[in-house]
């Protein structure tokens, strides 16, 4: 399929070293790949926490307090991106669900549009800007929100699995699935908020694959099938 405009979800463990802070290597890298993609298409890109903050890792803290920090994370990655892409000789902008107008602009939908559309790398901060929600619904929510056609989902595993491959050796890889019947057998891929944001809004496509070296996300968008795409109920 021909990609016009798509929302790509970059899990923040992959820019750490060993999954924690900064690998400025990997950045780079990641960076210079975001920058060949907004020369075939308009690219939103929202990028986790993980190697910063985990919520769950709070132990006792309260549940708004530890979501709060997670999402400041996702700034802190954002900024380190944009300075990436930048050096990398291309355009970048960050816009935060949270309003810190010294560090970078609000989100608005539709100034994102018109970023994408200038071949900016448009980095989504914040999460959604609001506790109790993952970065799964903060990227389904962006795409919906700019009118993706595709969101792309790397993460460290090569698809969506029928269980958890490292737990069950009979695990098998599913190649297609609607989110209706994803969300009734209970796959991890994405949380029910997300699920229930692409079933209601008829998402095209979301494709899951492994982000094993930042190139898969090119050659996804040369057309190779890798992974998994889920799709509206027919």
């Amino acid at each position: 399929m021909e990609y016009k405009r798509v929302l790509l979800k970059l899990s923040g463990e992959m820019l750490g070293e060993n999954g924690r802070l900064f690998d400025h290597g990997i950045i780079d890298h990641v960076a210079k790949v975001l920058v060949q993609i907004t020369e075939r298409t308009q690219l939103g890109v929202v990028i986790g926490a993980g190697n910063i903050w985990r919520g769950r890792s709070g132990g006792d803290m309260d549940r708004v307090t530890a979501d709060q920090m997670g999402m400041l994370g996702t700034v802190i990655n954002c900024l380190a991106m944009r300075d990436a892409v930048q050096r990398a000789g291309g355009k970048a902008v960050v816009m935060s669900a949270i309003e810190m107008p010294r560090v970078c602009e609000v989100f608005n939908a539709e100034k994102a549009r018109k970023y994408m559309k200038k071949g900016y790398v448009t980095l989504f901060a914040g999460g959604s800007g609001n506790p109790f929600f993952s970065t799964d619904t903060a990227v389904v929510l962006r795409a919906v929100e700019v009118g993706a056609d595709t969101i792309l989902l790397a993460k460290n595993i090569d698809g969506v699995y029928t269980d958890d491959p490292k737990k069950n050796p009979e695990a098998t890889l599913i190649r297609e699935i609607s989110y209706e019947k994803a969300q009734e057998m209970r796959l991890k891929v994405m949380d029910a908020a997300a699920f229930a944001l692409c079933a209601e809004n008829k998402v095209p496509i979301v494709r899951v694959f492994g982000l094993f070296e930042p190139e898969s996300i090119l050659k996804v968008l040369d057309g190779d099938d890798m992974g998994t795409v889920l799709r509206p109920e027919a």
